[in-house]
């Protein structure tokens, strides 16, 4: 990647201004690293511009592409932060700054599940870096799959602890950002460098499968478009192979027998409305005898990441059990892209959405985690304390849908207690929370919410906070807002001075 073909790539998607702003970032990049090589021995300046591409692939602002070209500057060269917003103004200035943070907080984030001593100070740094504007992390994901597609000219220390923390962390962010292509490509190539062998046996196993019912899916694939033709319904079809890290995660779970996975290989179908959408899954069921139990309606309840299809199984007349997916093409946009889905070519620089300038907004149900983030960035840079745990399940933890009895959709990790979703309705709900029903019955304190779970909260104006509350709630909003709550009541200090009391006790006894 040059300069003139990075210009020709961009040139159909940004105005006349902003290429020529594109060109001076370019200029500026090429002249910091300037004498500067990779491992591979190409200049550094072809990794800038490669990250750029992607950014240009994935259809983001100009400003993020030009955070791309320069994000490596501060870190690698003499060029400041000050002289990239003097040249091309705060937005890039603070986008370059944090994908600097994020790149300083990945030492020590090797294996989220044991913390080293730094990994707090790390995670807490990269927190802070994105949780201002997401598109921090969409440039850095950019920079991590250029780094991976040319992991080849590393040490293999090196690339095991790349791979590891692409898998651990990286791609894991892809996909709460629902970018589902992205989080394919970052797992594909990690896995092939932490399981080298495991990888090709898989992709081995893959090819096998996939010669002896490409033939039989294409039978399928015929009689389900004549049919749809047939109905007057425009659509396009495809298949979709199952990833080979996916593969591994679903082999894991069927103790390794590939004959108990049924969606190898599937068949897409786009559909220009949500209403059709379910007319081709009524063809496909009329077509062919369904699995019920694997029907799944992604559509009414996305998943937590917004991914929205609708899914079902099928058994042919040749007993073949094909999976197909139906989605909308804005459904399929948002599948491949995510977030990066969300942010258009030619945008004017102060419109984003989710950015810092609109961070306080309420998002979708399966944004809210950004706000969230936001308010977990906002307590670490004020100097308030935060386990780790806590930060790691709030970011990787995987997610749930809840709804109010009005049907306001509510985000939250797996694992969350009724508190956890009081306090997310607002401060007081939880502090004056009384009791929960949930789907019409009443539900304890303690016991886990599940994904769909309708939640009444039963408040009372004199009920108070309790310290016992603390071991029910899981997320580090509802800990803040009741440990806030606690210390105005005076219940957090008393149990410190408590607890000092007895150590001092224990001091007196050990010294006698």
């Amino acid at each position: 990647m040059n300069k003139r073909l990075l210009l020709t790539h961009a040139k159909p998607f940004y105005e006349k201004n902003f290429l020529l702003e594109l060109e001076h970032a370019i200029d500026v990049a090429a002249e910091a690293h300037k004498g500067q090589k990779r491992r591979s021995g190409e200049p550094y300046i072809v990794h800038p511009l490669s990250v750029a591409k992607t950014l240009i692939d994935w259809g983001m602002d100009i400003d993020s592409v030009i955070a791309g070209v320069l994000h490596d500057t501060v870190e690698d060269t003499d060029l400041t932060l000050e002289k990239i917003e003097s040249l091309f103004g705060e937005d890039v200035a603070f986008l370059v700054d944090g994908v600097t943070k994020v790149s300083q907080a990945r030492a020590g984030m090797q294996d989220l599940t044991t913390y080293l001593p730094q990994t707090k100070d790390n995670l807490s740094k990269l927190l802070i870096a994105i949780g201002h504007d997401v598109r921090v992390v969409i440039i850095k994901l950019a920079d991590r799959l250029h780094n991976l597609e040319t992991l080849q000219h590393k040490s293999r220390p090196k690339q095991i602890k790349i791979a590891r923390e692409s898998l651990e962390v990286f791609a894991p962010m892809a996909d709460r950002l629902g970018m589902g292509r992205v989080r394919v490509q970052i797992e594909e190539l990690a896995f092939s460098y932490l399981e080298p062998q495991e990888f090709k046996r898989l992709k081995n196993l893959i090819r096998k499968r996939l010669g002896k019912s490409t033939r039989k899916l294409g039978v399928v694939r015929d009689e389900v478009e004549k049919e749809l033709n047939a109905q007057g319904i425009k659509h396009e079809i495809n298949g979709r192979v199952k990833s080979i890290y996916s593969l591994h995660k679903k082999l894991q779970k069927v103790d390794g027998n590939i004959d108990d996975i049924y969606d190898l290989m599937a068949l897409r179908v786009i559909v220009d409305t949500r209403e059709e959408c379910y007319k081709v899954l009524g063809v496909l069921h009329a077509l062919y005898q369904p699995m019920i139990a694997r029907i799944k309606d992604y559509t009414s309840a996305p998943k937590p990441n917004g991914y929205q299809s609708l899914h079902t199984t099928v058994i042919t007349r040749s007993k073949q059990i094909v999976e197909f997916q139906i989605r909308t093409h804005e459904m399929h946009e948002y599948a491949e892209q995510g977030l990066a889905a969300s942010f258009h070519y030619n945008e004017q620089k102060s419109s984003k959405d989710y950015t810092r300038k609109k961070g306080s907004a309420v998002l979708p149900g399966h944004l809210q985690w950004i706000t969230q983030l936001q308010e977990i960035a906002s307590k670490l840079r004020s100097g308030e304390d935060i386990p780790t745990s806590q930060l790691s399940i709030d970011l990787f933890g995987d997610r749930i849908f809840v709804y109010s009895p009005k049907g306001d959709i509510y985000n939250l990790p797996e694992g969350a207690f009724p508190l956890d979703f009081a306090y997310l309705v607002h401060s007081d709900v939880g502090k004056h929370a009384n009791g929960f029903k949930v789907n019409g019955k009443i539900h304890p304190f303690d016991k886990p919410l599940q994904n769909g779970d309708v939640i009444e909260v039963m408040t009372r104006k004199n009920s108070q906070p309790k310290q016992a509350w603390l071991d029910n709630i899981s997320t580090t909003h509802a800990r803040n807002k009741l440990r806030s709550q606690l210390r105005k009541l005076g219940l957090v200090e008393s149990m410190t001075n408590a607890a000092a009391i007895i150590r001092e006790k224990t001091k007196r006894k050990k010294d006698r």
